[in-house]
């Protein structure tokens, strides 16, 4: 699977940009803001339908216009699919595969996999916990829609549970038949989440371990758990215990919601004892883990998409990943830097088939022309 072409307009600082791709790896090179990262955003558009880093579709439409459509083209076993994305001010986001609108976007996650590398993946150590079940629940999602279907259910669950709560202590009231209909609702989805996530990082942890020990060269002992915030207690039986305290603070304090993942290094607290690399190797061997995992779940290569990981890792680190993503078990791969000779030189050297694209100002609100210059 690949994107043949890609095409914005009016998406964030793009008046209008077309490119065509290589198979293998496509770089954007050029200085800082001017729309690289962007780019990059837009081909997330289309696997995910929403973008990696603002959650407010209205907010990625270009500073006073009033609309944004994004189109790619992807070849996947030997068909291509034309997806079309198009937001406009004030209406319903509108998500098309080959002219078919989605009756819910839910049935395209999955279809066109990918794995973004950002810096902004230091927020799965330093941030909330709900960073870290987001990284879970995104990759089985692409794979398992029982688990997105129940997922997609806890939450809306868990928001009708959260009002009543909040209404029991604006009204002085009890509602024991309505708030037990609902526990039974949130139980059913939610042991479903949480079976499904502890299936899935039994085959999961495996794979880190082994992408983290290639990229650190070391033999740092490094480890990842689940933390159940039901402890062993059942679902049922823990949220009835924990009823008054949910009343008292308006909200289910409880359940798969609450649930967070543990970081280790040599049994010690990754965000606290880890120096800035061996949290970056770290981080790298989390989203190939994430990449493989998918690989094998879909049977097939989900794009690779590395933003701006030249200057966040040090010469060792990159050249590592560069040669492991230029394999063969890697597929088409997406990388933005600000030195174009530099990706020249590390690509040409190595006789890896890539596009290179210029990002300038000229560029970043206009058009890079299909016959961009090819290395």
């Amino acid at each position: 699977m690949y994107l043949k072409q890609l095409s914005l307009v009016n998406f964030k600082n793009y008046t209008d940009f077309e490119a065509s791709f290589s198979k293998k790896v496509n770089c954007f090179v050029g200085n800082n803001g001017v729309g690289k990262t962007n780019l990059l955003d837009a081909i997330h558009y289309l696997s995910f339908c929403k973008s990696f880093f603002n959650p407010v579709d209205s907010q990625n439409i270009r500073h006073n216009e009033g609309f944004f459509m994004l189109q790619g083209w992807f070849e996947k076993e030997g068909e291509t699919s034309e997806l079309h994305c198009a937001l406009k001010r004030h209406q319903k986001k509108v998500f098309k595969k080959n002219k078919r609108e989605y009756e819910r976007l839910s049935e395209h996650l999955g279809q066109f996999p990918l794995v973004m590398i950002s810096p902004s993946d230091t927020e799965l150590i330093h941030g909330s916990s709900e960073q870290r079940r987001k990284f879970i629940d995104s990759i089985i999602s692409q794979y398992d829609k029982t688990y997105l279907d129940n997922l997609i259910a806890y939450n809306h669950v868990l928001k009708q549970r959260n009002a009543l709560l909040k209404q029991f202590q604006e009204q002085r009231s009890f509602d024991a038949e309505t708030l037990d209909i609902l526990d039974e609702q949130l139980v059913i989805h939610g042991q479903v989440i949480l079976e499904k996530r502890i299936e899935f990082l039994k085959t999961f942890i495996p794979l880190f371990n082994r992408h983290y020990q290639y990229i650190s060269s070391s033999g740092e002992n490094v480890s990842l758990k689940y933390e159940n915030s039901l402890g062993e207690r059942e679902f049922k039986a823990a949220l009835m215990t924990s009823l008054s305290r949910d009343r008292a603070l308006n909200y289910t304090s409880i359940g798969p919601h609450k649930d967070d993942m543990d970081f280790q290094l040599e049994s010690y607290p990754l965000k606290r004892f880890a120096s800035q690399g061996q949290q970056k190797s770290y981080l790298l061997a989390l989203k190939l883990a994430q990449f493989e995992f998918i690989k094998n779940q879909k049977n097939t290569k989900p794009l690779l998409l590395l933003d701006d990981v030249y200057d966040k890792l040090d010469e060792q680190r990159f050249t590592r990943l560069l040669e492991l993503v230029s394999g063969d078990q890697f597929g088409q791969v997406f990388i933005t830097d600000t030195h174009p000779e530099r990706m020249e030189q590390l690509l040409s050297a190595r006789s890896i088939e890539n596009r290179i694209f210029v990002v300038g100002e000229t560029t970043s609100a206009g058009l890079i022309p299909d016959d961009s210059p090819e290395f």
